[in-house]
């Protein structure tokens, strides 16, 4: 496995190097009461790069101007942005009657070209990713999968107005935000982690004042029951966080071949093996640790663009 690319190690700012994508469609009501009118909403995520803090913004349409707006909301809370990332969408234009509304909306040419005039404005830039590689934007990904589930099984079937569904929402940003990311110190009567949260407001965000229960006089049962509790708590911790330290996989691991130049490939797509494509490759795009992850290919409905794990070469001896 290689190294994290340089905008995830940078000391900067939270949210100052962003990623940004949605979290999927949610359905509201107008107003309280069974005779209210559904309505669609969808859920903008943004999620800092360098501390993995997420921040939720509700958008009512899949428009432009919706998303700037949420866009503006986000960076008058959070502060100036330097760079935004995104997944990359040109690949699926000439297939846009198979794709949802919202694929539709983020990838379409007006709404990219809108979205940059923006943050041409305030001295953003906008980096996209490969076609046809969401594993690249997999930070952001993470915070989707985690803020849906939550959401799932906060709501279950019941139907919210926007504004039960907003508080929801903050409250469900705050959860995210607590999720523990490494261990503060190497003192073992320390059990706080550093969360994303630290970085945003210097303490956890669902942390509430809790007396303490050490100095209070107590029976040497509950004494006892206390203890047992804390070191309950200890194992669990070293068996969640430090075993998994340990599982490392060889996939991550050791380097694999390398692809080159010239090489007979076949493109596995979202279709039938029988109907995947074969190509060869023209080019490839190396990272900064000279590893290449993207590549050119030459095929017959023309030059096309995927990354290395959408490539399968062709045994040619």
């Amino acid at each position: 496995m290689a190294s994290l690319p340089s905008f995830r190690v940078q000391q900067v700012k939270p949210f100052a190097i962003t990623g940004v994508d949605y979290a999927g469609r949610v359905t509201l009501k107008e107003a309280r009461g069974r005779r209210s009118i559904p309505k669609t909403a969808y859920i903008c995520l943004f999620v800092c790069t360098t501390t993995k803090a997420l921040h939720l913004e509700l958008s009512s349409d899949l428009s432009t101007e919706c998303f700037l707006m949420a866009f503006t909301r986000f960076s008058s809370r959070r502060g100036p942005i330097k760079e935004l990332h995104s997944d990359c969408g040109t690949n699926f234009v000439g297939a846009s009657r198979l794709l949802t509304p919202l694929h539709q909306f983020t990838h379409s040419k007006s709404f990219q070209d809108s979205v940059h005039q923006h943050l041409a404005k305030h001295q953003i830039t906008w980096h996209f990713n490969p076609p046809a590689s969401p594993h690249f934007g997999g930070l952001w990904e993470a915070g989707v999968k985690s803020a849906k589930s939550l959401i799932i099984r906060s709501i279950g079937l019941h139907k919210l107005t926007s504004e039960e569904f907003l508080t929801l929402l903050t409250q469900i940003e705050a959860t995210l935000n607590s999720r523990p990311l490494c261990a503060i110190s190497n003192d073992p009567g320390d059990l706080q982690a550093l969360t994303p949260s630290h970085f945003l407001t210097l303490e956890p965000s669902t942390s509430l004042p809790e007396p303490s229960l050490v100095n209070q006089p107590m029976s040497k049962y509950q004494r006892w029951r206390l203890i047992t509790d804390l070191h309950h708590h200890f194992w669990t911790r070293w068996k969640n966080e430090y075993l998994s330290s340990l599982q490392l996989r060889r996939k991550w691991t050791e380097p694999g071949q390398n692809l080159s130049v010239g090489e007979l490939v076949l493109v596995k797509e979202a279709t039938h093996p029988l109907q995947w494509r074969i190509g060869r490759i023209r080019e490839l795009h190396p990272g900064s640790d000279g590893t290449s992850r993207v590549a050119t290919l030459e095929t017959t409905s023309g030059p096309l663009t995927r990354p290395a794990v959408k490539l399968c070469p062709l045994p040619m001896s």
